[in-house]
Order: C-alpha cells, then sequence, then structure tokens
C-alpha cells in the first residue's frame, strides 16, 4: 500500500522538472524569435526603410478649368454633358447672339460716322487755312490803305469821311482775321495733327467696335483646355449673367497628387525626389511613378477658415501635416487615368 502511494508522488515530481524544462525551452525559442525579428526589422530599417517615407493621406487634385459666360443672354446650345470628353476649342456653350448682332451693327454705323465726321473736319481744317491767308490778305490791304489815305490827309487830298471809311476796313479786316484764325484752331483741335485712322473720336469708335464684334464672339463658349465635362449645372433655354458657373473642365491628363505627410516626415524630403504612387481605384498591381513638385507654404490648419487657438490654457499638441505635391509620369496617367478626389498611398525615396 505504502508502495502504490509513493509511485504517484515520484511520478509527479518527475513530470514537474520536465515541464519546467519545457516551459524555459518555450520561452529561449519566443526570446530568439522576438531578437531575431528585432534584428531583422533594424536591419530592415536600416538598409530599407530609412531611405523612404509613406502616407495613404493622399489624393488626386488637378486645375480645374471654371467655364464662365463674359456677357450675359440665354441660352440655345448646352452640346456636351457630364463625364463627356472634350478637346481644346470645343464648343461647350452657344448663347443667343441676337442682342450681340445688333450692338455690333450699331457699333459699325458709329465707326464710320465717326469717321466721315473726322474727314469733314480735316477738309474744314484746310478750308479755315485757306481762309485765314485770304483775311490775312484782306488785313494786308486794308491796313495799306488805310495808311496811304492817313498820309494824303495832311494833304487835304483826302476827306475825312474817307479816313474814317479806311479806319473800319482795316479794323473789320483785322476782326475777320481773329475770326478765321479761331475758327482754323478749333477745328484743328477735332483734327490734330494725326490722320483720320489715329484721330481720338476714330480710336474710340474703333474700340466700341471692336468690344461689340468680342462679344459677339463670346455668345460662343468653348473649351480652353482638353478634359472631362463636370459639374455641369446650365439647360437651355436658361438666362445667365457674366460670371456665372456653367460647369468645369476637368484635365486627367495632368493631375497630381497632394500627399499630406506629418511634419516630422518631412525633415528629408525635397522637391525632385522620386516617389512611388498606388490607388484604391487600381489596386497595388498599378503602379504610378513621379516626382516631388514643391511642398505647400502652410499645414492645413493654417489655412483653415476658422483656424486653431493654440494660445488657450488647455492647449494639446497635435502633429500636423504639410501638403506635399507629387508630378504623376504622364506616360502613366494615360495608361491608367485617374480622377480628381481619389484616394492614393504615395512612398517618397528620400536617400539615394
Amino acid at each position: 500500500m505504502a508502495d502504490a502511494q509513493a509511485e504517484p508522488s515520484t511520478r509527479a515530481e518527475s513530470t514537474q522538472p520536465r515541464r519546467l524544462r519545457m516551459r524555459q525551452r518555450l520561452l529561449i525559442g519566443l526570446g530568439t524569435f522576438v531578437a531575431i525579428a528585432a534584428i531583422a526589422y533594424g536591419l530592415y530599417w536600416y538598409l530599407v526603410g530609412s531611405h523612404y517615407v509613406s502616407t495613404d493621406d493622399a489624393y488626386v487634385h488637378a486645375s480645374l478649368a471654371q467655364i464662365t459666360p463674359r456677357i450675359s443672354g440665354t441660352v440655345i446650345l448646352v452640346p456636351v454633358y457630364n463625364t463627356e470628353h472634350v478637346k481644346a476649342g470645343q464648343i461647350l456653350v452657344k448663347l443667343d447672339p441676337a442682342d450681340a448682332r445688333i450692338a455690333l451693327d450699331q457699333a459699325e454705323a458709329n465707326y464710320q460716322l465717326a469717321r466721315r465726321q473726322v474727314e469733314q473736319s480735316t477738309a474744314s481744317k484746310a478750308a479755315a487755312q485757306a481762309e485765314v491767308s485770304a483775311r490775312q490778305a484782306d488785313l494786308i490791304r486794308a491796313r495799306l490803305d488805310y495808311r496811304r489815305r492817313a498820309a494824303l490827309a495832311r494833304t487835304g487830298a483826302v476827306s475825312a469821311d474817307e479816313i474814317t471809311a479806311a479806319r473800319q476796313a482795316y479794323a473789320a479786316a483785322r476782326a475777320n482775321l481773329i475770326a478765321a484764325q479761331q475758327r482754323e484752331a478749333a477745328l484743328a483741335a477735332i483734327v490734330g495733327n494725326t490722320d483720320v485712322d489715329h484721330n481720338p473720336t476714330v480710336l474710340a469708335a474703333k474700340a466700341a467696335l471692336d468690344t461689340a464684334r468680342l462679344d459677339l464672339e463670346r455668345t460662343v463658349i468653348r473649351a480652353p483646355i482638353s478634359g472631362v465635362i463636370a459639374q455641369k449645372q446650365i439647360h437651355v433655354g436658361q438666362h445667365v449673367d457674366a460670371g456665372a458657373r456653367l460647369m468645369s473642365v476637368v484635365p486627367i491628363s495632368k493631375v497630381y497628387v497632394d500627399a499630406n505627410f506629418k511634419e516630422s516626415e518631412l525633415n528629408d524630403v525635397h522637391i525632385g525626389q522620386p516617389a512611388t504612387l498606388t490607388s484604391d481605384l487600381y489596386g497595388s498591381g498599378v503602379v504610378f511613378h513621379g516626382r516631388v513638385a514643391g511642398l505647400a507654404g502652410g499645414t492645413g490648419a493654417a489655412f483653415a477658415i476658422i483656424p486653431a487657438q493654440n494660445a488657450t490654457g488647455n492647449w494639446i499638441k497635435v502633429v500636423q501635416r504639410l501638403p506635399v505635391r507629387i508630378a504623376i509620369n504622364p506616360r502613366d496617367l494615360a495608361r491608367n487615368p485617374l480622377r480628381v478626389g481619389l484616394s492614393m498611398s504615395v512612398t517618397i525615396k528620400i536617400s539615394p
């Protein structure tokens, strides 16, 4: 009986060292694994990871072209729709040109009238100059006649009435000359020292004509760049005012990415460094290539409508993010077009 009780006790005592040894082996194995993993990560970080910075806080942007009319009018044609690809110069909207044509005809008539008036003034100036010459001759003749009669009056050969008449004729000739000179000066002020085409009145009428012609051309609104139509808010029959927003053209071949990196990651980021990008649209199998085009002038919080008030008693430091613009290789965009607003993952190589 005593031997039977001793046998389980001995068996239990022999099992405990075995479990202890197994536990020690497991701990040693786990420690070895952690040490190897730490060494591997350290080597990876030193050899690879420290040469790159990455973020998934990145989105596609583009310099949109806002389509707005330069004149007011009624829409008579909208031949495009949202998502349509358009080329630079393609017609997007047509406004009713009736009022613009009438204004152009009126401006053309005013221009021709201005030219004729200036031509008439030029001819009148020439006539005024001839009249001044004639009045100068009359004055010379009247002065000589008066002086001659005044000399004869001393001898009594000329009566006092003749002297008076000669004096009045001399004064009248002088007054006529002054009047003719004033008319010439008035016409000279109108005509100036230029030809008809460079006369201020004609130039003003020509400017009004050019404006009217330009307004007629502006009844047809064309795409300033190639891209995709978006945000179309216009319909046939709608009256629009100058400057109203009609639609946008998105140049998908010239999109770029704004990657928002933490400020602590930007110490070694510089313009020109290569970058690789992937999008949620195409997945990790499609890699875009690009380069750092620039760093923003301020963080998003700095340019917020209501900026953060950091001068408060309950201030908590928050790591800020700064947009870094990445220019994408056009060939990659041609193969796999992107759209504004898509999410991207960006990795920048910050060291050779």
